[in-house]
């Protein structure tokens, strides 16, 4: 599912940030578009001042980034010390993980490394085996 939500996302933000003459996308192709689901990479130990700008703007000089994401607590809105960067070739996200890994950005030293799918969330609501309703069969 979450393989066809960014496939989804990666159409739309191609048509939308390129020209669309006549039913066509001028631009990158949307074989670009979906190479660059294979160069993401994971970077951890972000500083909490490190914003999607300046990872961005760390990450630039190894090739053209599509994507900068640090991701945040949902109530708090602060960073949770971890981030992804996307790239349009598998040769940039390359370069750039072996030139990056272990280097310091905004005074920590960072982690960086190829990007994985998360696996499918389970469980949920219920689980422990208790009863609410008061009859203990089970």
């Amino acid at each position: 599912m979450a393989f066809y939500n960014r496939i989804g996302s990666l159409v739309r933000q191609t048509i939308t940030q390129n020209n669309v003459s006549n039913g066509q996308v001028t631009g990158p192709s949307m074989f670009n578009a979906i190479r660059c689901m294979s160069s993401k990479l994971f970077i951890g130990g972000l500083s909490y001042q490190t914003d999607e700008h300046s990872l961005k703007e760390a990450f630039s000089g190894f090739g053209d980034v599509v994507e900068a994401r640090v991701i945040t607590d949902r109530e708090s809105g602060r960073s949770r010390g971890f981030g992804f960067v996307s790239y349009t070739s598998d040769e940039s996200a390359k370069e750039a993980m072996t030139s990056m890994d272990g280097q310091e950005l905004n005074g920590r030293s960072i982690r960086v490394s190829l990007a994985t799918e998360r696996a499918p969330r389970t469980g949920g609501f219920g689980g422990g085996g208790y009863n609410r309703s008061g009859n203990d069969q089970y």
